[in-house]
């Protein structure tokens, strides 16, 4: 059974491709097969990670599904030998592709070819929160029990909280959507705030080059601290990953 691990949200420039470049890495770390794509038809950023062998695939014609590419896309879940497949997803495409899996049935299918559909979904602070916030609504309430969700808490913005300053993990909006998801939320990945001027640089900076942990812990022109801080900063997400066994 191969895992899917999906990345959903509605809002732009919330770390989707951060995320999905981290599942993958984890994934292969522990020996897994990963088949990753790249579905963004605005800013491919997953498909610059040339080490992870990403896959670009075109599945919006204007404002539409593309559905013999959205056929194509299925083939490869049903057909690569991979444990884990990971699909970096576009805001742009956030509507349509959403409605073309649950008009489909897409995740029951899924779940009937032996696969479990899991889906990253990114809630941010600062102004972007209540919009990451309806995201995470919309997507936990109309996507089937087949599938898990995964919250990425990103403070990149300001802290993940609500203008009167209520956390998201104790807000009513996620209490209520908690009763809805029915144990289908698997748990919590929470990006850390890191200081601008030591890791959270080293971090942005091996981002914005599109490199692995691995390869820029093996760079020897990085100083011995830069290389430490992103050892403690890969730590910090696999140790959470390695918490939702689910996943």
């Amino acid at each position: 059974m191969a895992k899917v691990h999906l990345t959903l949200q509605g809002k732009g420039g919330v770390g989707k491709s951060m995320m999905a470049a981290i599942i993958a890495q984890y994934k292969a770390s522990k020996g897994r097969p990963v088949l990753c794509i790249d579905t963004d038809p605005v800013n491919a950023t997953f498909e610059g990670y040339e080490s992870l062998n990403v896959r670009r695939l075109e599945i919006m014609d204007g404002d539409e599904i593309n559905s013999r590419n959205f056929d194509l896309l299925i083939e490869w879940i049903a057909t690569e030998e991979a444990d884990d497949i990971v699909i970096d997803n576009g805001a742009s495409s956030f509507v349509p592709l959403s409605s073309y899996l649950i008009g489909n049935q897409v995740p029951d299918m899924l779940a009937e070819m032996g696969h479990q559909l899991i889906v990253h979904i990114a809630v941010t602070g600062g102004q972007a929160y209540e919009d990451t916030v309806n995201g995470f609504e919309a997507i936990v309430s109309q996507y089937p029990q087949t599938t898990l969700f995964v919250i990425w808490l990103n403070p990149y913005w300001g802290p993940v909280q609500s203008s009167a300053g209520i956390p998201f993990e104790k807000s009513p909006e996620y209490k209520a959507t908690l009763k809805e998801a029915k144990g289908r939320i698997a748990g919590f990945v929470v990006v850390e705030n890191l200081k601008k001027d030591t890791a959270g640089r080293d971090f942005g900076e091996m981002l914005q080059s599109h490199l692995t942990f691995d390869e820029a812990l093996g760079m020897e022109s990085l100083s011995i601290m830069t290389r430490q801080r992103l050892k403690l900063v890969k730590k910090g997400f696999y140790d959470q990953l390695d918490n939702l066994p689910e996943i």
